[in-house]
């Protein structure tokens, strides 16, 4: 990662959360508990846990998102029996905003030899004249992985209810020399040079990850080309890879096939072996087919992370409704498999964020929260140059803190950092104590999801280092090791650098918003016989969604369990899953802190109390427009 070695004077912070928890600090934390007997969770504790502002199906991996006649498509893994891994299908919601999601039937389930054993990851491709490919993983009777095509039967129905699976399935096997469960994950097609569309699945030889091309002319007939997109020694199994365009000077998005000289090219793995999600910036050879990095030293699988927390199997798409990238993401539980059953549900999808490059840098991607999340803002409240002297904490005066949108900058005592002599301190977010080892510029940031008494907190926060060469670098981390007293949980404390240039302020927003998922009805498959036939009506639609128990008293949830963290704008991100058991409820606090030994900080913030999102049936009240 291009760091923030620059030497700068006074120095504004700010960060950018969004997120869902609350936070703490100070005193040294002895291990993470993690495989402990579980934690006595009490139906409340358990009932707060359930986000609000964030999609959350039963299992949620990201599917083929796209935008058809008005509405956002999310589909994504679900098992429609239990809240734990199995019975993969693919479950189906639509939204106008991003925000608020109403669920469908499921869109395919596991009934042909070709994916018995799953409907696994797939993407869509939406051609000029408006039809929709959706290439998709199915594990075969005989465990292999294969790529199968699907499409919708009614290209006319906004909604997609009903989806048809390709009578020559699979359209693409593991060629010779791939591991048989090697193969998987296509990604959204772009339209060659030759005019031919291309597609690239993730693989791996002997511990190597790669992508491998193939070509098509019609969705249904492929070649595969003689050498793979990209590849990376060492890396392991390259699965849910992602390649598109990004502009090196507009603020849109690009649609997948674009190239020219003003673009450049991302191209994401999800490492199966460590379960994280890494890109690189670089540049795509039409004509060779060939993609390779600005920078090998950050190459895919070994440098940049979408998200230094628990992020993984993202998937974007190009939004030509608004020109824009978006990119959606599966967020894993850190609890035990008992406390999902308990619950009935398990994982989440992180807020859809757009991503743009970053052209004050040239090394990097700006994620931030999709503009509609700020629909849900209400009142405000501001607080303006606020002094925290080293090795303090202050309340802020908010009443419950679960629900927020925060901005938030901090300006960095100039003199103290001017005074302080370089060093050759190596810190490390994970590594080097967290939020309650003190340094002479840092930590200082937020203590989110806390408790009155702070015996739970999240602190998200930033830690300045002064080299012996007088240059400063940054770093941002989230510590999770006193975010619950709940002993079966992972607390782990996540973090990277993260680039600021010189004369820029460091900044914070935090959305701290809860959605209100009401529960997930378990409706029928499309190809059952109260479901044949829903999507040639609309009205037939609503009438068949309300017979299966849709319903307007669906109780509001809070979505208390989810920080999602940006800073500098979204240079680096962090998605931490937090389990408090007295900070809920109501009783979530925030605080400010500083842990410095040398420098005092001032933070300036705006925080905006959030009201809830919907999540849940589509009925006849639903307010939006289907034709």
């Amino acid at each position: 990662m291009s760091s923030s070695s620059s030497s700068f004077g006074g120095l504004t912070i700010g960060l950018v959360f969004a997120l869902i928890a609350g936070a703490g600090i100070l005193l040294p934390v002895d291990g993470v508990a993690s495989d402990s007997e579980s934690y006595p969770w009490t139906d409340e504790m358990l009932s707060w846990q359930r986000t609000a502002y964030h999609f959350q199906p039963a299992k949620n991996w990201m599917n083929g998102p796209l935008f058809h006649k008005g509405w956002y498509h999310l589909f994504y893994q679900y098992n429609p029996y239990a809240a734990i891994w199995g019975n993969i299908t693919w479950g189906h919601t639509v939204s106008t905003d991003l925000i608020h999601w109403h669920h469908l039937p499921i869109a395919m389930t596991y009934d042909q030899w070709y994916d018995i054993n799953g409907v696994w990851t797939g993407s869509a491709t939406t051609l000029p004249n408006g039809q929709i490919f959706m290439i998709y993983t199915g594990i075969t009777n005989n465990s292999v992985e294969v790529q199968n095509l699907a499409y919708p039967a009614n290209l006319s129905d906004p909604l997609l209810i009903d989806w048809v699976k390709y009578s020559n399935n699979p359209v693409i096997v593991p060629p010779p020399g791939i591991g048989l469960r090697d193969f998987r994950d296509p990604t959204t097609a772009w339209l060659a040079s030759n005019g031919k569309w291309q597609v690239t699945i993730g693989s791996k030889i002997n511990g190597n990850g790669f992508s491998l091309v193939y070509e098509t002319e019609d969705f249904k007939s492929y070649e595969l080309l003689n050498a793979p997109l990209h590849s990376v020694p060492g890396t392991g199994m390259w699965e849910c890879v992602d390649f598109y365009p990004i502009s090196k000077v507009g603020e849109n998005g690009l649609d997948t096939s674009a190239n020219g000289p003003q673009v450049k090219h991302v191209f994401k793995a999800s490492i199966s072996q460590e379960l994280n999600d890494y890109y690189a910036i670089g540049f795509y050879d039409a004509q060779s087919g060939k993609w390779s990095p600005d920078d090998p030293t950050v190459d895919v699988g070994i440098g940049l992370r979408y998200d230094y927390g628990t992020y993984y199997a993202s998937k974007t798409f190009y939004d030509h409704n608004k020109s824009r990238r978006v990119l959606l993401s599966w967020i894993e539980e850190l609890d035990s498999e008992d406390d999902r059953v308990k619950k009935g549900w398990a994982s989440l999808q992180g807020i859809p964020r757009t991503i743009l490059f970053d052209m004050k840098t040239g090394s990097n991607i700006l994620q931030w929260p999709v503009q509609e999340v700020e629909s849900l803002r209400l009142e405000s409240r501001e607080f303006d140059a606020v002094q925290v002297s080293p090795g303090s904490v202050l309340p802020l005066d908010l009443g419950s803190a679960d629900q927020l949108d925060i901005n938030a900058e901090f300006e960095v005592d100039k003199d103290a950092m001017e005074r302080l002599n370089g060093t050759e301190e190596a810190y490390n977010c994970s590594t080097s104590g967290g939020a309650a080892a003190r340094g002479a510029l840092g930590p200082f940031g937020l203590l989110v999801l806390a408790d009155n008494n702070l015996s739970e907190q999240t602190p998200v926060y930033f830690y300045i280092t002064k080299g012996v060469d007088g240059n400063l670098k940054t770093f941002f981390c989230a510590d999770l090791l006193r975010s619950s007293e709940a002993t079966d949980v992972v607390k782990e404390i996540y973090g990277n650098t993260v680039p600021v240039l010189k004369g820029e302020k460091l900044s914070v927003r935090i959305l701290v918003k809860p959605a209100l998922p009401p529960r997930r009805h378990q409706l029928p498959n499309p190809g059952s016989p109260e479901m044949k036939g829903t999507a040639k009506l609309r009205l037939g639609l609503m009438k068949a969604l309300e017979d299966l128990g849709a319903d307007d008293d669906d109780a509001v949830l809070v979505d208390h369990s989810i920080v999602e963290s940006f800073a500098q704008g979204g240079r680096t991100t962090i998605t931490s899953r937090v389990y408090p058991t007295k900070a809920i409820s109501g009783q979530a606090k925030l605080f400010l802190f500083n842990n410095a030994t040398h420098s005092k900080v001032t933070a300036s913030l705006k925080i905006w109390q959030m009201d809830s999102a919907y999540i849940g049936p589509l009925t006849t009240h639903t307010p939006h427009t289907f034709m």
